[in-house]
């Protein structure tokens, strides 16, 4: 097996992201190098940094890639935070930019606006000229576009919009855009179904340069030694793109791509591998007992009324969205061929990864053709199969515009359909509900972990939070507690469900919520349970409110905590010291396996955040300043001991370190509940696993785990081990070892 080469600029051992706010910017950020160094990072992961919206609080709203955001101290800002010391990642959003309100503070926007097809700046985005104008879905409901729409010079507002009058161009009639209602798929590609987005054509050379400019410069200034590149599914190349990307800035690059199941990253995508989805949810499921699916589907299905297939349910999600947001992006794929528009909508459906890879003109990889065919046979039980056959012919050789948009739309329907749908349908476990997880598979065993690590490319990033994740690394590890409690959590839910009630479709999710989130504000719960019924769309929608509704989810979160409050605290109480070792161990793992691991803000101690925005809340860095130099007996301390010394490892540790399994004991047997690998000749991890059953069964007795030659230190500890060590002397602080070889 040949070596990996590593880019040219160089590896981090361990990064750390941050995301930057107008409160937060480049001068907070270098307060706390120090800290992050002494945590044991070696780089600094950014945010967006380029000019977004000005109150933006995520930064993927770009407006100009010609500036540093000024709200974070502008470029000059940018340049002291990389002289603290610590190599700056940049997360990098090559898809889109923003519509901003007033669309005027997107100058490219506004001279197509006013210009049309023959504007300097019409190449950059992806719109549909069919008609020679671009919808602008922007009016409210019943708008009486006469009266509403008033003109100002050469300016034509609504509210806070304003568009601009083409030279020569009269009245509203007269321009190369149309005012749309705001339900009406928009004239252009966008960010999945978010009219505010609009699609950038960042294949077209003059595109990557102007967008790329300011990035590539701060590159080869060595101000940014790192990227990560947000959402490369919806590029038309991604391939081309991250080749020209790595020849311009021969940097650690990762790739924000969701890999499913099997699924690997293609081998001819120049970049070091994916941010970490696909490691955090095998983590996790590492961690889950797959004795709990069955009781815990029962209890899912019971409560809710939602069936035991939860393909149906995914599907029925995927049809629900194609339907409702995507019949703009349906139409520019079959305009050449209207008749196919069933079939591709079945074809889509049947999708089961995030994007096909086809280059227009060349052979597609057999994989591919794999899933394409296995999509085909599934939708020809829905549709014409004549007509499926035809649209999966052209999905793979078809003209270069076909192939294009439908694997630019595979990335849309799955994120919409299943993350942001089906994912808030179908949660017999929510820990499992995770980006690009699969609900319905409960658990991997220790062998299937060891595999999959070996497989691993190893430069990729890991995580286990992002400023994506639906729940948080501790609220995941205290409701992997309940597949090992199934009865106990029944009994609870039962409990508290007798006494408060609402929507037997959002209740059992809320139960499982707040005793993982728990202690949460009544505003927090009731804006997370908003947006999950928002984007569950059984009751309610983003697009079709019901102030009703809304108001009965407001009144049962502010209950459910008054009521069942102090019954969900000693149940989150009761099970804490189970969750306590599932957190340990899942940061252990991913700090130590292979790839180059990533600590999302706040998460070197607890952190019980729900999706966001509510995991973008501001870190209190000055208690945990305080706590990495004072220690302590406590869950906080003990997670953040083991971060750090596991990072201090991971900065001694040769990257490509072999990942070598080591055998803890066979399925019935006490060391079932512990994992354990080697990274080279370096480090030995041993993490506990299903805590609850072990303790059933009185601990790890007289077991023993049989280290490699020679003499270990757990650095957790001080300890010394050699040869054959039992379990129960090896975990008896923390229920995970860490050992470094002397």
């Amino acid at each position: 097996m040949t070596e990996p080469v590593p880019p040219a600029g160089g590896v981090p051992t361990a990064t750390y992201r941050l995301q930057l706010t107008p409160e937060f910017g480049f001068d907070a950020a270098a307060g706390l190098t120090g800290y992050l160094a002494e945590l044991g990072v070696s780089h600094l992961y950014l945010s967006p940094v380029l000019q977004a919206v000005p109150s933006s609080q995520h930064g993927y709203d770009v407006t100009d890639h010609t500036r540093i955001r000024a709200e974070f101290g502008g470029e000059e800002g940018l340049r002291a935070l990389a002289a603290r010391g610590l190599p700056l990642v940049a997360d990098i959003v090559p898809n889109h930019m923003t519509v901003p309100v007033p669309e005027s503070a997107n100058a490219r926007l506004w001279d197509v606006l006013q210009h049309g097809p023959a504007a300097a700046s019409a190449g950059w985005f992806d719109i549909d000229w069919a008609d020679g104008k671009v919808t602008m879905p922007v009016l409210g409901d019943g708008v009486d576009v006469s009266a509403e729409v008033v003109a100002d010079g050469d300016v034509l507002r609504y509210h806070d919009h304003e568009f601009p009058v083409r030279p020569g161009g009269g009245g509203l009639a007269d321009q190369f855009y149309r005012l749309a209602p705001w339900r009406t798929p928009p004239g252009y590609r966008r960010f999945f179904d978010v009219s505010s987005l609009i699609g950038l054509r960042v294949e077209d050379p003059e595109v990557f340069e102007a967008t790329h400019e300011v990035i590539l410069r701060l590159v080869a200034d060595g101000v940014i030694s790192g990227l990560r590149v947000d959402h490369p599914d919806g590029l038309a190349d991604p391939r081309g793109y991250l080749t020209r990307l790595r020849e311009r800035a021969p940097v650690w690059t990762v790739a924000e791509k969701i890999l499913i199941g099997d699924e690997r990253l293609p081998a001819d995508w120049a970049c070091d591998g994916t941010t970490g989805y696909d490691a955090l949810n095998m983590v996790t499921r590492l961690f889950v007992d797959p004795a709990g699916a069955a009781p815990l589907i029962d209890l899912f299905t019971g409560r809710t009324g939602f069936p035991r297939d939860y393909d149906t349910v995914r599907y029925e999600a995927k049809k629900q969205v194609l339907a409702q947001f995507f019949g703009g992006e349906m139409d520019r794929l079959t305009r050449r061929e209207p008749e196919l528009r069933a079939a591709m909508v079945e074809l889509l459906a049947a999708m089961p990864v995030y994007r096909a890879y086809v280059v227009p003109g060349e052979e597609p990889p057999a994989e591919t053709v794999k899933v394409i065919r296995a999509a085909a046979d599934a939708a020809a039980g829905r549709a014409d199969p004549a007509l499926v056959a035809r649209a999966a012919e052209l999905v793979l050789s078809g003209p270069a515009e076909t192939v294009t948009r439908f694997q630019q739309t595979c990335g849309p329907v799955m994120a919409k359909g299943v993350e942001d749908t089906a994912l808030y349908r179908w949660y017999p476990l929510a820990c499992l509900n995770e980006v690009g997880g699969e609900p319905d598979h409960f658990g991997v065993s220790a062998a299937e972990f060891h595999e999959f690590c070996a497989g691993m490319a190893p430069y990729t990033m890991t995580t286990l939070s992002t400023h994506d994740t639906k729940r948080s690394e501790d609220v995941r590890a205290r409701l992997a507690v309940l597949s090992e409690l199934p009865a106990e959590w029944a009994a609870a839910v039962d409990e508290w469900s007798r006494q408060v009630s609402f929507d037997p479709k959002l209740d059992y999710f809320a139960w499982q919520n707040l005793m993982a989130a728990w202690p949460i504000s009544t505003e927090r719960f009731a804006e997370f349970l908003y947006k999950s019924a928002r984007e569950a769309k059984t009751s309610i929608s983003w697009i079709a409110p019901d102030a009703a509704y809304e108001q009965g989810v407001r009144e049962f979160a502010a209950r459910a905590i008054e009521v069942c409050g102090p019954s969900v605290a000693a149940f989150t109480e009761r099970i804490d010291a189970c969750a306590r070792v599932n957190s340990l161990g899942q940061k252990l793992v991913q700090l130590m396996m292979p790839g180059i691991p990533d600590v999302y803000q706040g998460s070197e101690t607890t952190d019980f955040s729900l999706v966001d925005p509510d995991n973008r809340r501001p870190v209190d860095y000055a208690y945990r300043r305080t706590l990495l130099g004072a220690g302590g007996d406590s869950w906080d301390a003990d997670k953040l001991h083991v971060t750090a010394s596991a990072l201090r490892v991971r900065s001694r540790l040769d990257p490509v370190a072999p990942y070598a399994p080591i055998e803890t004991g066979d399925p019935g047997e006490p060391g079932e509940h512990a994992i354990a690998f080697a990274r080279g000749e370096q480090a030995v991890v041993v993490a506990t696993r299903f805590p609850a059953g072990l303790a059933r069964r009185g601990g790890f007795g007289a077991a023993t785990l049989t280290l490699p030659p020679g003499r270990w230190r757990d650095v957790l500890t001080g300890a010394p081990h050699t040869g054959r060590v039992p379990f129960a002397h090896l975990l008896a602080r923390y229920p995970v070892a860490l050992l470094e070889k002397e």
